[in-house]
């Protein structure tokens, strides 16, 4: 039998990125196996058919654009500046993976008092040309005529971008930054619109490479636990006991509290003890500002035993995001 062609996951290869998306997918029960760091390849054990591949964030969305690589994780940022705005090469799957979290912006010297939003940069270009030092050429190019901002020149650079006004090859700069700390270390200050991108990790796929059938299933098993696992971040089950005359009688005071009606509602269920009936069994899930509140609102009511545990997934209906997959694949189809 003609053994299946892998397929084939990029993940990013460097720094924060990598370490952030390693723990991600271990957290969603997809845990990658490299046993080298060094190495370039490694396995999904989750899913043994899936080989995946290491690269540089902003090389991934080309590799998947040209069908080198069939599925990715990469930051928005470098999608949008590699993968044009009209291409169909390239499919959203994912868009808000909760980590990796940047901006692209347009950062000035803290001595252009002048120079607070874009229409002021305009207005200080058209005194005299000015250069602007980024690694994102064509978004920033993007952004500045969408600005109207005009006699600026685009100047590639890589490395530390924050020197390029004191070196003088750029007067200004768009560079990514989480904190701005780096931008205040070196006297540079964002423009107060200047956010040309909010970045954070994002899951795309080939267009072509997802028409086969393993690799779709492959990505709704992914989009499976990643999604069970965003929706348990920060959600907790609590099991209670309580003693009551009846099923209706302890469904009565439960519902007498404002926060005890868990995600659907509570489950309830009749406790075996050697002291015979009225006890009952009560679980439900809150989320974490909520806990303490619940937890009070159950003894209010004389329950205990209150025992309480982190939720790791939760599954539901065939995720929404698969259903939106779907329908960019094929929008003619009905599914």
């Amino acid at each position: 039998m003609q053994q299946k062609h892998p397929i084939r996951l990029a993940l990013p290869s460097k720094g924060r990125m990598e370490a952030e998306t390693l723990d991600f997918l271990a957290g969603c029960g997809l845990r990658v196996n490299k046993t080298n760091p060094r190495q370039y390849t490694a396995t999904l054990p989750a899913l043994p058919h899936v080989q995946v591949f290491f690269q540089r964030a902003r090389d991934i969305p080309a590799s998947i654009a040209a069908g080198d690589i069939d599925l990715g994780i990469t930051g928005y940022d470098a999608l949008t500046e590699v993968v044009p705005v009209d291409s169909d090469a390239v499919v959203m799957i994912h868009d808000r993976l909760g980590y990796g979290g940047c901006s692209l912006v347009l950062a000035v010297p803290e001595e252009w008092d002048d120079v607070l939003t874009t229409t002021d940069l305009a207005r200080r270009a058209q005194a005299g040309p000015l250069r602007v030092a980024t690694k994102f050429q064509s978004s920033v190019s993007r952004f500045l005529a969408e600005k109207g901002v005009e006699n600026v020149r685009v100047v590639s650079a890589d490395g530390a971008l924050e020197s390029a006004p004191i070196v003088g090859y750029a007067d200004f700069i768009a560079d990514i930054t989480s904190t701005g700390t780096t931008l205040r270390e070196n006297r540079l200050r964002p423009l107060e619109d200047g956010t040309i991108v909010e970045s954070q990790a994002v899951f795309v796929g080939n267009r072509a490479a997802l028409a086969r059938p393993d690799v779709l299933e492959a990505t709704r098993q992914m989009l499976e636990f990643i999604e069970a696992h965003l929706w348990a971040q920060g959600q907790y089950m609590i099991f209670a006991n309580m003693r009551g005359e009846s099923e209706d009688d302890i469904r009565q005071r439960i519902f007498s509290q404002p926060e005890l009606g868990g995600l659907q509602g509570p489950t309830l269920s009749k406790m075996i003890t050697r002291e015979g009936n009225g006890w009952w069994a009560i679980n439900l899930v809150v989320s974490a500002q909520r806990l303490y509140s619940v937890i009070q609102q159950i003894r209010a009511i004389d329950g205990s035993g209150v025992v309480v545990t982190p939720v790791t997934y939760i599954f539901e209906e065939l995720p929404e995001r698969y259903q939106r997959l779907l329908t960019a694949l094929d929008p003619k189809e009905s599914r």
